[in-house]
């Protein structure tokens, strides 16, 4: 392993050399190596996850990945995906800091990659003259011809009001005039972190906008996004603001332009953008879903992005089938309980794993084939074991870390890796060419990538709610927590203590 950091001082306020860098498709207009740059499927600059697809003057192609990306901070890292060079494994991440004495930024750039031996010193001397100081250079020298252009505007803070029980309480206004807007309770991290980060306030709440809807949230979804939202690890949410992703509620107030959509219809919604720990919420209307008699409050909010998730998982990323030998990790949380009642019902053997007795039985009632106590025996193992050494035909993992190996191992010649989740840390860096020995395939699925629009959404809620009106699924009583103990639903979580959804309830 490799790893080169440079550094240097620009002449120029942070926000404007932020302002350059943070544009992930902005490098074609300032680096000298760059002929041409297009983020690929048209997504925005700054979504973590965009692929940019750029053509260096030399006519050698490269595709890089955004990683991370934290106006905050003033930091984001992307990977390379595709190079006509051998920098493998090549990880790279920028960040800024403002110099005290002056109003100068420090920028620094560091990457790590695997050189072949014989080229080491070509490449490192490559990335650290050809990139780094390259980028430097033209960074000042597009500034200069600038003449300091007009800086970035900051990014909005929520307005948060004291609550009256806390008169201690900072107060922080998001525009003039805010402090007499109506308010509404809600969660708000102020930095990324823990638990302990997730602390009740009062937000302001303004007018609907034409094309908006507001919601009273009746129950709120918990789900693993929303700590990797907590964590930063997910750079869906920018401090401060308010996480969640999941909620139903009643309509009480529509903006103007809005049609379709009335006051008292019940609505359920599982997407971004984050802010469903909330009493009341604003939102456009195009991702909402109408819900029938048939579905209550509880359920919408405690399956629909379980449901959603696990619709795409068994139909698009991987379209199971009768025969098909199916593992799920995690079998007794909220997705690995529809996992394994919708494969069953798709006439797939179900092996699932689970970390207790407890559990086990749970997953057993659902229908699972076999369950597996990973705590007490090698899963792996007992796969092959179970399947006459075939090994399954996929395997849903959202544990990361402690079972990646172990899936891996699992699987059948030409299985089917899905990893949608990494709820024990990363998986870390794999040769590639170990999967050729099964003909294996990796999947990593984003859940906005399968619902971010009505007609990729639709036909999963339909399929969901068809599950459940079948008795395919079915969806336990969640355990349920108020919202202003969200940090509690989380402590919980995370140590696995809980089966089935959480949700959060706003008090009256």
């Amino acid at each position: 392993m490799v790893r080169v950091c440079q550094s240097t001082i620009i002449d120029a306020p942070i926000d404007e050399v932020w302002a350059i860098l943070r544009d992930f498709n902005g490098h074609e207009r300032w680096h000298p190596a760059i002929a041409f740059s297009e983020i690929e499927g048209g997504e925005p600059v700054d979504a973590v996850g965009s692929v940019r697809h750029f053509r260096l003057n030399d006519g050698g192609e490269l595709r890089e990945q955004l990683l991370a990306l934290s106006d905050k901070d003033r930091r984001l890292s992307y990977c390379l995906l595709e190079a006509p060079l051998p920098l493998m494994g090549y990880v790279a991440s920028l960040r800024l800091k403002p110099v005290t004495d002056g109003d100068t930024t420090f920028w620094e750039w560091r990457s790590e990659f695997h050189p072949p031996a014989h080229r080491r010193d070509e490449l490192v001397g490559l990335v650290t003259e050809g990139i780094y100081q390259a980028g430097f250079a033209a960074v000042r020298a597009l500034l200069r011809r600038r003449n300091v252009g007009a800086p970035v505007e900051a990014r909005p803070l929520p307005a948060i009001v004291a609550p009256a029980s806390s008169a201690s309480a900072p107060l922080v206004a998001a525009k003039a005039g805010s402090i007499h807007a109506e308010t509404t309770r809600a969660i708000v991290i102020e930095r990324y972190g823990g638990p302990e980060e997730l602390q009740p306030r009062a937000i302001a709440l303004p007018p609907p906008a034409p094309d908006e809807v507001r919601i009273r949230h009746t129950v709120i979804g918990v789900n693993f996004i929303d700590v990797y939202c907590r964590t930063g690890f997910f750079d869906l949410l920018q401090p401060p603001g308010v996480p969640g992703m999941e909620a139903a509620g009643i309509i009480e107030a529509v903006g103007p332009t809005v049609s379709g959509f009335s006051i008292g219809d019940r609505v359920a919604y599982a997407c971004p953008p984050v802010g469903a720990y909330s009493e009341r919420r604003n939102m456009a209307p195009e991702l909402l879903v109408r819900l029938s008699d048939d579905v209550s409050d509880e359920t919408a909010a405690a399956g629909l992005l379980k449901g959603v998730t696990a619709s795409f998982l068994l139909h698009d990323v991987h379209a199971v089938k009768r025969g098909d030998i199916v593992l799920i990790h995690a079998a007794a949380g909220g997705i690995g309980q529809l996992l394994v009642q919708w494969a069953r019902h798709l006439g797939a053997t179900v092996i699932a794993t689970v970390s207790s007795d407890d559990k086990a039985r749970i997953v057993e009632r659902l229908g699972a084939h076999h369950v597996i106590v990973y705590s007490r025996e090698n899963f792996a193992e007992a796969v092959m074991r179970l399947t006459g050494g075939r090994g399954a035909d996929i395997a849903y993992d959202a544990v990361g870390n402690d079972t990646f190996a172990g899936s891996l191992a699992a699987l059948a010649v030409r299985g089917h890796l899905v990893s949608f989740g990494q709820a024990s840390g990363p998986v870390g860096n794999w040769d590639i060419g170990r999967f050729a020995s099964k003909s294996i395939t990796v999947s990593r699925p984003n859940y906005a990538h399968y619902t971010d629009t009505p007609e990729k959404l639709a036909p999963h809620v339909t399929s969901f709610f068809q599950a459940l009106r079948q008795g395919a699924v079915r969806v336990e009583a969640p355990t349920r927590y108020a919202l202003a103990n969200a940090a509690g639903a989380h402590r919980d979580l995370e140590s696995r203590r809980t089966t089935g959804a959480l949700v959060l309830v706003p008090q009256a």
